[in-house]
């Protein structure tokens, strides 16, 4: 990347900065990840993402580690689906390798040499007795002995350490009123830190960069599933194995009780919580709470919606009136959001040159515009002009120049514009122009 790229990508990183900012992530870390020689690059991201104001909690989980202890030990491990049996025996080595786990995250956090990316962090860590767990019981006459389930996660005292700027680290462990530790998976304690945390992100770094996508489903270069809402997710769950399968129940759980949005991502891959993170793209799977909205593609079943929709703009002088003719013969050139069956807003992209198309009848429902539909819907077309190979997009308003104005478009004069959209240029209405360059 040269000097020009950084700066472009650092300006466009701006509003998910701010966007960021005070808002409370739990990210999961596998043992794996601890051990893989990217796990240093994870730090610095880490801090970088302490640096940017954003309320951490990170959960490690200890697998291989433990399995290493166990051999050490001399102790078989025992499994029962895809939870460990821990015994009394085991427990000794489940202390032992989250012992060590712990410390070397904590001591990686602390790192601050000079002439690294790490110096002048000062970053603080904070852990402890945050997670009350309660035993896993017997199940299909298997006790689970010291495998636990979390019961409670101490709300208010981690949210007392996150005010001060501190990075909580929660251990794949628990302990009951009792004085018992047990053995968790770090699924379990990430989701429900989450939840009772009320995050705005709950990010989990696997192995794999999200999942695996199927025939129908939009996809990533790297063949994941770039997006799904957990409607979607929910039909395909029993079809995943493994870690898959593992993180989608924990993503299901978890949206399910009000988280807005979960990340699956790599922890092999250098710079994926940043690229995540900070740009459109993204590097893994999202998934949403969309059951009852969700931005499509729109359909001849649509137009009387888009009508519904488009008619108060048209009255009050915003849109240029269309009719439904018209609709139906250019409907597969809109995009809608659909909330519960009904259209809340509408979109559509023309293309009138070998690099220039026209986004127009932007709407959005008065009942729904405080949730950033507009951006969403800009993001989707600017997205779609791009795949068409267009360099540029343009738009003619009346009423919403600065809204264009704030997302990167600049005014430009008529001659601008292609020859065979400037002829249909309507000068009575004496509409604005503004350009934007597509990234």
């Amino acid at each position: 990347m040269d000097n020009s790229q950084y700066v472009k990508w650092f300006r466009h990183s701006s509003p998910y900065i701010n966007a960021h900012r005070g808002k409370t992530f739990v990210l999961m870390l596998e043992g794996d990840a601890i051990a893989d020689d990217n796990f240093a690059h994870i730090i610095q991201d880490i801090a970088l993402l302490n640096s940017l104001g954003v309320r951490l909690v990170i959960v490690h989980g200890a697998r291989p580690q433990i399995d290493q202890a166990l051999n050490v030990l001399n102790i078989k491990s025992q499994f029962h689906g895809d939870l460990r049996v821990t015994d009394q025996a085991a427990l000794n080595a489940v202390r032992a390798a989250i012992g060590i786990v712990k410390s070397d995250i904590e001591a990686r956090l602390s790192f601050g040499l000079p002439n690294t990316p790490m110096h002048g962090a000062r970053i603080r860590v904070v852990s402890g007795n945050f997670v009350t767990a309660k035993p896993k019981g017997v199940i299909n006459g298997v006790d689970f002995q010291h495998t636990g389930e979390v019961r409670r996660i101490d709300r208010q005292a981690i949210g007392k350490q996150l005010d001060q700027g501190n990075i909580v680290l929660l251990s794949s462990c628990g302990y009951s009123p009792s004085g018992q530790m047990f053995n968790l998976a770090a699924e379990d304690v990430a989701t429900q830190a989450a939840i009772s945390l009320r995050a705005e992100k709950l990010i989990l770094m696997g192995e794999d960069s999200g999942l695996p996508a199927t025939q129908g489903q939009a996809e990533s270069d790297d063949g994941v599933i770039s997006q799904i809402t957990s409607h979607e997710l929910s039909s395909l769950i029993e079809s995943l194995s493994g870690e898959h399968k593992m993180h989608a129940q924990a993503s299901l759980a978890a949206v399910q009780a009000g988280i807005q949005r979960v990340h699956l991502l790599s922890h092999k891959i250098d710079g994926a919580l940043l690229q995540e993170l900070f740009t459109h793209e993204g590097a893994g799977t999202l998934i949403t709470g969309g059951d009852y909205e969700q931005l499509r593609q729109a359909n001849i079943d649509d137009v009387g919606g888009i009508l519904e929709l488009l008619t108060p703009l048209e009255e009050q002088g915003v849109l240029v009136r269309r009719s439904r003719e018209m609709l139906e013969t250019e409907i597969n050139r809109f995009k809608v959001i659909e909330r519960d069956g009904i259209i809340i807003a509408c979109a559509a992209l023309y293309p009138y040159s070998a690099e220039l198309a026209e986004l127009a009848c932007v709407a959005v429902s008065s009942e729904y515009r405080s949730g950033q539909r507009g951006d969403r819907l800009l993001n989707a077309i600017s997205a779609q002009a791009k795949t068409e190979n267009k360099n540029k997009i343009f738009v003619l308003t009346t009423r919403t120049a600065h809204w264009f104005m704030e997302r990167g478009f600049s005014e430009a004069d008529l001659s601008a514009l292609p020859k065979e959209r400037q002829s249909l240029y309507n000068f009575q209405r004496n509409s604005k122009i503004f350009i934007k360059e597509l990234d």
